[in-house]
């Protein structure tokens, strides 16, 4: 299908699932580094997937993984309307526009649109998103991306717990692991945990730290990024309470470490992502097709690093995550998040086509396959989202 044709309707749908054996902490709150193991447990999660619909009857589609949150979902309800009667193939002059449209937020409701824009093209034109972005590779290693530590017994609840998740991981062929410690910052242990997992795994094997902000000082967050070094970990993510944000404490953070840096999965927008890197505040820039203003922001990201003559990495699974690492050159690994002993990866279940980001599925190499249908290449199960559905917004021309 080619040609000119223009947006007519887009709709949201939102949904909810259950994962089973996963629960929340005592406090109770809800988002993704607060959920834990709890035996018999069923865990309600609510997502919400999006459709674009054209004149000529094609459709794009995509259901948010860990950006589909009520935050996102009313940034997305603000920029849907203004998609009606676009034509869907300007997708840098809709992206410019709706980038302006949230520039007084956080532009999180932003990703999941041109993602679906993206579908829309690949599906119009006959062929996979990757190959619309030249990829180059077809299969992405992977690596295992924990849950956090919990204090409460079961799953990850002390340096033994994790060391022998991470021997599992290995011996299933994951291509590395990364350590999501607990949410009360203790240095002494993480510091335990660190060595406790290179020790079981060895040291051939890619290991990596994000402490996920929780680290409370920056004394503390230095003195854990040494023992990183002294482990040979590939990077360190993430480690302060400031939330990632401050250049100057990480380039101090970067002059006294021999482990790369990877920061920024929390400032938002390129231009601010840009100005960390060349303000020295990592030596990695994390990106993220849905939180970074979709497959067209993530793109940009990485060919600012390439730029540089540096790395990016991008921030956990989907299918618009796996054509955009199939497309760039300079970056390493697929993060399968997030995982642990007994406790599946509680992204949405709703892929008709076997497209999975669970460990079980991982296959023998260690490597994920790139989706090679049409756009984003997957079969959403709609029978599944339209059953659990429990708001549906339509904006639609006329």
């Amino acid at each position: 299908m080619t040609g000119r044709t223009r947006i007519e309707r887009v709709e949201l749908h939102v949904f909810c699932f259950e994962v089973e054996d996963l629960g929340l902490p005592e406090h109770g709150a809800p988002g993704v580094g607060n959920i834990e193991y709890r035996k018999g447990g069923r865990l309600a999660l609510t997502r919400w997937a999006v459709t674009i619909d054209t004149a000529d009857g094609a459709r794009g589609e995509y259901v948010t993984h860990w950006v589909g949150t009520p935050a996102a979902l009313g940034q997305a309800l603000m920029l849907a309307p203004h998609l009606l009667g676009r034509d869907p193939d300007r997708r840098e002059q809709i992206f410019d526009d709706l980038k302006r449209e949230l520039r007084a937020y956080d532009h999180m409701g932003h990703g999941p649109l041109d993602i679906a824009l993206w579908d829309l093209a690949g599906k119009r034109l006959g062929c996979s998103v990757s190959r619309l972005l030249g990829g180059f590779r077809e299969r992405l290693p992977t690596y295992a991306s924990t849950y956090h530590g919990q204090e409460s017994g079961g799953g990850l609840d002390s340096p033994e717990a994790f060391a022998d998740y991470a021997r599992a991981c290995k011996e299933r062929g994951f291509r590395g692991f990364k350590i999501h410690g607990w949410h009360d910052g203790d240095v002494a242990r993480e510091i335990a945990n660190l060595r406790a997992v290179r020790r079981a795994v060895g040291d051939d094997f890619r290991l990596m730290l994000d402490p996920a902000c929780e680290i409370r000082t920056w004394m503390d967050a230095l003195a854990l990024g040494r023992v990183c070094d002294e482990v040979g970990c590939f990077w360190y993510e993430d480690p302060l309470r400031d939330c990632g944000i401050s250049v100057e404490a990480h380039n101090r953070l970067r002059e006294r470490l021999a482990t790369p840096l990877l920061v920024s999965e929390h400032v938002r927008g390129i231009e601010a992502k840009a100005a960390f890197l060349v303000g020295g505040g990592c030596d990695m820039i994390h990106a993220d097709p849905e939180y970074d203003m979709g497959i067209t922001g993530a793109m940009r990201l990485a060919h600012l690093c390439e730029a540089f003559g540096l790395d990016v990495q991008y921030h956990a699974c989907g299918p618009a995550h796996r054509h955009v690492m199939a497309a760039t050159r300079n970056t390493h690994l697929y993060e399968m998040a997030l995982i642990g002993p007994g406790m599946r990866n509680a992204v949405p279940p709703v892929y008709a086509c076997g497209y999975s980001d669970q460990p079980e599925d991982l296959p023998a190499d260690g490597c994920v396959p790139v989706p090679e249908g049409p756009g984003l290449g997957v079969v959403y199960d709609w029978e599944f989202i339209t059953r659990n559905r429990i708001q549906h917004h339509v904006f639609a021309l006329g």
